[in-house]
């Protein structure tokens, strides 16, 4: 029998340059600065793990998640990796929130059961290859002429659908949507995302029905999250179907949502959710209850992006991936993961596990911590 104890926990830091800043409304990323953790057990099997902390969404930090690791690894030494529940359940006994750092445990504890177990992590989750993934590719937020030239250079790269960040007044908006749409033609698949800029409600009404015209797909959170009670008023009101993002963290956010009738649509991020232990829950409610759903990721690289590619192949409710922001990178750290073929085309390994490392170059010389 293997002994899966955990024997070492490794935490890295991992900062890697963008080709140009990411912006949205809550504010532009100008590097990435991610976590990984490499978690090793007695039998000699080592699982990788990554997240991508986003201060304006999930309150945490590179440096907040480096600490926070240190709080957790000691607790989950000795402990039995195939015990990915008990493990979830250690983590939140620790310390409440602080789902980005605690996702990144969750994928490594999660690569190491699947390979244990001799599948690929879709399967190991309960899924098949029953469908291909593609990932849009998103228009940062910025000048009307640089919007508009971004997305008709992804049209002309072949991406099956554009995501397009907002979140500032209706006339800039729409102006932004309009010069896209002149660019584009009036039928390529168009999505968009406030990033809660439009923030209430009233609002956010307003700006979607001047949106209703340039035929768009759906629209990512609209409002302030801490508006989630205003949520469904706005869904009831407008003529684009409504996704929630951020009001959507874990599954107790998503049951809620449900509770409430708020949207139609969620976007589920491992970084939210504390992990796939947990972004499975939303799945199952979203799937219970009819929504569609897509999985998205914050600044990842093809590591974290390949777990929530995994997750994809999970469920038919899930119907939309947003998975592009590795494609934003000047280098890649990744050895194996998913690859990007054309026409947005995501292709996810078949090897046990996750199918993904981080190359050794990028950790030799990362500051690190190793609990053992």
């Amino acid at each position: 029998m293997p002994n899966t104890t955990i024997r070492s926990i490794e935490i890295f830091k991992l900062f890697l340059p963008l080709k140009e800043p990411f912006v949205i409304s809550l504010g532009p990323i100008n590097e990435v600065q991610n976590v990984v953790i490499r978690i090793r057990t007695a039998d000699g099997c080592t699982g990788y793990g990554e997240c991508s902390p986003y201060l304006t969404i999930n309150g945490e930090s590179i440096d907040t998640c480096y600490v926070v690791a240190q709080y957790l690894a000691p607790a989950l030494l000795g402990h039995n990796a195939l015990d990915i529940a008990g493990a979830v359940a250690t983590m939140n006994r620790i310390i409440y929130a602080n789902n980005s750092i605690k996702s990144a445990f969750d994928i490594a504890l999660h690569d190491v059961a699947a390979q244990q177990a001799g599948l690929p992590l879709y399967a190991f989750l309960g899924g098949q290859r029953t469908k291909v993934l593609t990932t849009d590719m998103t228009v940062s937020l910025g000048p009307v002429e640089k919007m508009q030239a971004d997305a008709i250079r992804f049209q002309q790269l072949g991406f099956p659908a554009i995501k397009v960040k907002l979140g500032e007044t209706l006339a800039a908006d729409v102006a932004r949507i309009r010069a896209i749409r002149e660019g584009i033609g009036p039928t390529h698949p168009l999505r968009i995302d406030a990033n809660q800029g439009w923030y209430t409600a009233d609002a956010a009404i307003a700006v979607l029905h001047a949106l209703a015209p340039y035929n768009i797909d759906h629209c990512e959170e609209p409002i302030a999250r801490h508006l989630f009670m205003d949520l469904a008023r706005v869904s009831a009101a407008s003529p684009i179907p409504i996704m929630a993002d951020e009001t959507c963290g874990d599954e107790h956010d998503a049951a809620r949502l449900i509770q409430l009738g708020a949207c139609p649509q969620f976007n589920i991020k491992l970084g939210k959710s504390g992990g796939l232990h947990r972004a499975r829950k939303i799945v199952d409610l979203g799937a219970a209850a009819g929504m569609v759903l897509q999985v998205g990721g914050f600044m990842e690289s093809r590591l974290g992006m390949t777990a929530a590619a995994h997750l994809a192949l999970s469920s038919s409710a899930i119907h939309h991936c947003d998975f592009d922001t590795p494609l934003m990178y000047t280098e890649d750290p990744v050895t194996g993961g998913i690859r990007y073929l054309a026409k947005g085309v995501v292709e996810v390994p078949d090897t046990p596990g996750l199918g993904a490392v981080i190359d050794e170059a990028y950790l030799r010389y990362a500051e690190k911590r190793v609990i053992e």
